[in-house]
């Protein structure tokens, strides 16, 4: 297996930098209830799009089946995931572990107490990219997440179509505007969004690339941190330059959660779709060989290319009952087998942690590596490079833009507010 370069994912984490999933479905899957199995490790995971429930329970199932304990899966939509978080932790009874991303929420977390310290798991994952072990941390030398998978984002489109319709790939913004335009003449709605219906958070994709490949990545993380202001002429130019593609979404955009619009993209009513690989586990299997990407055009070549390389694994409650069980579990998590099982229990469309683990080896998967050993730089997604607390800022503020673009000097300023009162809280 091919490494991502330790150089580069370092730079792109920064000392905490924390993204991942955002993916999972936002369709209902349970009530989010914490349930409890004897004698079982709890695992209570967002992952309820059908592959990747799937992929976590093969994970589960593959863990009992080593013969020291047994593993259950309580699976829960990921907003309703994302919002009953501080309750699972908080509970008379919370569950052992959870599926979810490293960050600035981890580490609020730890610093309350709730998270337990994995430390020793993290002893047997020496062969591990020193990257990710920085990531896991919770700023203070503590180590509180096991990281398993990443993945990345990218145009995604059906080859067929493209072919279909005369069309190929663009890497430069000019060269992308004249795509829309000829897809435009075709009657092709050139790009889909999917920024409704609880996935307001996928409109973050387009600040977060347009503002590392304008102003790159240290100003990025740095704005998300509140060393920047979202009303700096820095940030206007990011949406001005959106500005201008912006004739060219899919007017249904803001009303439809990425699923439909994945929909929309595999049936051919749009051309391509900004978003991560786990829009695959809501995709047909049979979709996925028509599946390809290409990468954000570059917009200024004397700005380093950054990709947005989100993570995913798992953190446990520092309260767990099952105190000895839920480490073997998170230490087979973090193996080779585990994530080469849970991989190929899944849409296959992600990359596995563990250095000598193999991915599903298809060209998709191989590209999209690629991609992430030649960039420069990598980062996160917008509320893991900045915290839960601030995406629904970006959520308001950029929703607004999609739809009013031409009040972006006010939408900055009261983005600006808003932000500062997450980061003075």
């Amino acid at each position: 297996m091919i490494e991502v370069s330790r150089r580069n994912f370092l730079l792109g984490m920064g000392a905490l930098g924390g993204a991942a999933v955002l993916g999972g479905c936002a369709t209902s899957a349970s009530s989010g209830a914490v349930q409890q199995t004897a004698g079982a490790v709890s695992i209570q995971s967002n992952l309820s799009a059908p592959a990747a429930k799937a992929a976590i329970e093969a994970l589960a199932k593959g863990f009992g089946e080593q013969g020291a304990a047994k593993a259950a899966v309580n699976t829960v939509a990921s907003e309703t995931f994302r919002t009953q978080l501080p309750s699972y932790l908080t509970s008379a009874t919370p569950p052992d572990t959870y599926t979810w991303y490293p960050g600035s929420i981890l580490a609020g977390y730890a610093r309350k107490g709730l998270l337990l310290d994995v430390g020793d798991v993290w002893q047997g994952m020496g062969d591990y990219s020193p990257a990710f072990r920085t990531l896991s941390g919770d700023g203070t030398g503590k180590l509180v997440f096991v990281p398993t998978t990443y993945y990345w984002w990218g145009f995604f489109y059906r080859k067929s179509n493209f072919a279909k319709w005369g069309v190929t790939p663009p890497s430069t913004w000019s060269e992308f505007l004249a795509l829309c335009e000829t897809l435009r003449g075709k009657g092709i709605e050139p790009i889909g969004l999917g920024a409704g219906g609880g996935t307001q958070w996928t409109s973050s994709a387009w600040f977060d690339y347009l503002n590392i490949r304008i102003n790159g990545a240290p100003f990025h993380r740095d704005l998300l941190a509140g060393k920047g202001r979202f009303d700096d002429p820095k940030v206007a130019k990011v949406l001005e330059t959106w500005k201008t593609v912006l004739p060219h979404f899919d007017p249904r955009g803001t009303a439809i959660p990425f699923q439909d619009a994945t929909t929309s993209l595999l049936q051919g009513r749009t051309g391509m779709m900004l978003i991560g690989t786990f829009f695959a586990d809501a995709a047909p299997k049979e979709a996925l060989e028509d599946i390809d990407f290409f990468q954000f055009p570059i917009l200024d070549p004397a700005v380093p290319v950054a990709e947005e390389a989100p993570t995913d694994g798992f953190f446990a409650s520092s309260r767990t009952p099952h105190l000895a069980a839920t480490k073997e579990f998170l230490k087979y998590a973090a193996t080779a087998p585990a994530q080469e099982l849970y991989i190929r229990n899944s849409s296959g469309t992600i990359l596995p942690t563990h250095p000598s683990a193999k991915d599903s080896g298809t060209p998709l998967v191989l590209k999209g590596r690629k991609m992430l050993q030649d960039a420069k730089e990598l980062t996160q997604f917008f509320n893991r490079d900045s915290s839960d607390a601030l995406q629904p800022t970006a959520d308001t503020a950029l929703i607004r833009f999609i739809q009013r673009p031409n009040e972006i000097s006010s939408i900055l300023t009261e983005w600006q507010a808003a932000a500062q009162k997450v980061w003075n809280s």
